[in-house]
């Protein structure tokens, strides 16, 4: 199959990054959503609404969608894991939610006390909650190539999770590589099996590069169709199921390998790489991004 002409990159370094990082003055947050706007970023997952015991980093997410400026033909969306976080995000004035599931029976008891199933009949009200105001709904899939505690993920589970989540009502599914150990002939075959199931026009990949596969990854995937990339900013967040490693794929290196290969983001790199580079000065690290490190070099700075 061809490669796509354009792609869509779904920047979550403010939610998925930052959550995993040291938390960052709410000032740095907003001012890192709008330089992610202005760069040309379309999809920018503003924060979550989840509770401040288990991710104190998210616990100003309203401060945040207060202070940002909102600009045309953007869409910041939060990430609400329950009723009462949509009810949290619609008062804050979020576009968009996005809900996460797994597709490890072992991954969900740890993550979330509960089994696949009983998630799913937890996401239920909201979605019908979201599908009442006209507001979108994504779906999350983790560990679609390999899970901390159980190991092997089966493909056919994979496929089950996204289908389910798919059939709920959520317009698209970004399936999740959570700790980075997916290759390419193995990313391939969990895409096609997903895609046996859900519409490859409403899938999207959610790699992270712990073991530096995260570009060779979807590079594989693109030609099978998918034109969908999360990501985030300098590489924004750690895995935490390994230590010192590096978590999301960083956006920087994803819009430099498409334009690369002749497809369109419509994202201006230098204005990306700055976004980037601003936000890290709030951490004990510059970006994580080979593209960033390397255009910062060229202007004789330090990251």
């Amino acid at each position: 199959m061809a490669l796509p002409k354009q792609v869509k990159i779904v920047e979550v370094g403010p939610r998925d990054g930052l959550q995993n990082e040291l938390a960052v003055p709410v000032e740095a947050k907003i001012a890192l959503v709008n330089a992610l706007g202005h760069a040309g970023l379309t999809y920018i997952e503003t924060g979550a609404f989840v509770s401040p015991k288990w991710v104190p980093q998210m616990a100003d997410s309203s401060d945040v969608f207060a202070g940002i400026e909102r600009l045309a033909g953007r869409t910041y969306a939060a990430l609400t894991p329950n009723l009462k976080g949509f009810e949290a995000a619609v008062a804050a004035g979020a576009d968009e939610v996005a809900i996460f599931g797994a597709a490890s029976e072992a991954f969900s008891q740890k993550n979330i006390n509960c089994s696949i199933a009983e998630s799913l009949e937890r996401f239920a009200p909201v979605i019908a909650a979201a599908q009442a105001r006209n507001m979108r709904v994504r779906g999350y899939v983790s560990c679609v190539l390999g899970c901390p505690y159980q190991g092997e993920v089966a493909l056919d589970d994979v496929a089950w999770v996204a289908e389910k989540l798919w059939q709920m009502g959520c317009y698209e599914v970004s399936l999740g590589d959570t700790i980075g150990v997916g290759t390419p002939l193995h990313a391939q075959r969990m895409l096609s099996a997903v895609a046996a199931k859900v519409p490859m026009e409403h899938l999207a990949l959610h790699f992270h590069n712990t073991y530096g596969q995260a570009l060779a990854n979807i590079a594989s995937c693109l030609p099978m169709g998918v034109a969908t990339i999360d990501s985030a900013v300098a590489g924004l967040g750690g895995c935490p199921y390994a230590k010192g490693a590096s978590g999301n794929v960083a956006t920087e290196d994803v819009v430099f390998m498409l334009h690369g290969m002749g497809i369109d983001t419509g994202i201006n790199l230098n204005q990306l790489v700055q976004a980037g580079a601003d936000v890290c000065q709030h951490l004990n690290h510059g970006p994580r991004s080979n593209v960033a490190i390397a255009e910062l070099a060229k202007q004789d700075r330090t990251p």
